[in-house]
């Protein structure tokens, strides 16, 4: 089908996703890495398309997001965004790139806005990066936050489980969100944790909330493209819907491809000149 599969095809600004929360209309994210992917997903009408550092685990087959640098995101990030015309983009920082000081993390933020043509940057973290993320917004940067499971501490909690299970870690998350929100971050990544959390802190912030196995009352999703289009057999954790069987499409176009080499059918004489 041509052309965008929603009826308003304006570029999509952080000013959008706050009319969006206001007026009910849940916010649609996917991940991307590469330019045909990203126009793909764009003209299909998401709403954002982020740039995870997911794509150590995705493009690079890493176990963890930790390996990937702020040059490989950068380079991610200018393949999507130039394939986008829509989705508002939005790019993790790295691990490393913001972490050791205020400082340093602005300089990769600018860096990475100018070198890559995104419209806004993820942290992970909450209080501990405060002074962070307001040094990023003051200089004009938009951010999103994200909580819950937070995949750069993956070592630090012990592996990929549900979050904030407890009263302590979930009254953190509460605080964590309400302060991000009041330093201006424009949306919030909740990762895993329960649903009735989330709903609580979407009620409690007035910046977006994006749920990922976070449960149905987050005001936007997001999935992880290769995930939620079947691209990744074995990985199907609770939270995951297949939308479609696009590895199994591939797999049965590639052997037809390979058959059609073997008996020599390809090319007929009309795909030869």
């Amino acid at each position: 089908m041509a052309g965008y599969l929603v009826t308003d095809q304006k570029k999509i600004t952080t000013t959008k996703f706050a009319e969006m929360k206001r007026a009910g209309e849940k916010v649609s994210m996917l991940t991307a890495y590469d330019f045909t992917t990203a126009s793909i997903i764009d003209a299909a009408g998401v709403d954002s398309i982020l740039i995870g550092d997911s794509a150590s685990n995705v493009m690079a087959g890493n176990a963890t997001t930790l390996p990937i640098t702020v040059d490989e995101m950068i380079y991610h990030a200018r393949s999507v965004a130039r394939g986008v015309k829509r989705a508002l983009v939005l790019c993790d920082m790295p691990f490393g790139s913001y972490q050791v000081s205020r400082e340093e993390g602005i300089r990769n933020a600018c860096r990475m806005m100018r070198e890559s043509g995104v419209d806004a940057l993820k942290l992970e973290g909450g209080v501990e990066i405060l002074d962070t993320v307001k040094g990023l917004l003051d200089a004009g940067i938009p951010v999103c936050g994200h909580l819950g499971l937070t995949p750069q501490s993956v070592h630090k909690f012990g592996g990929f489980g549900l979050r904030a299970k407890e009263a302590a870690e979930a009254e953190k998350l509460i605080s964590d969100a309400k302060a991000l929100d009041a330093a201006g971050c424009f949306a919030l990544v909740l990762e895993k944790v329960p649903a009735k959390l989330a709903a609580e802190v979407t009620k409690l912030v007035s910046c977006v909330t994006i749920g990922i196995g976070a449960g149905n009352a987050t005001d936007g999703q997001v999935l992880v493209y290769a995930d939620a289009l079947g691209m990744t057999p074995g990985f199907k954790p609770k939270f995951l819907r297949h939308f479609a069987q696009v590895g199994q499409a591939m797999t049965d176009g590639v052997g037809d491809y390979v058959r059609a080499v073997k008996d020599g059918s390809f090319p007929n004489e009309s795909e030869s000149y």
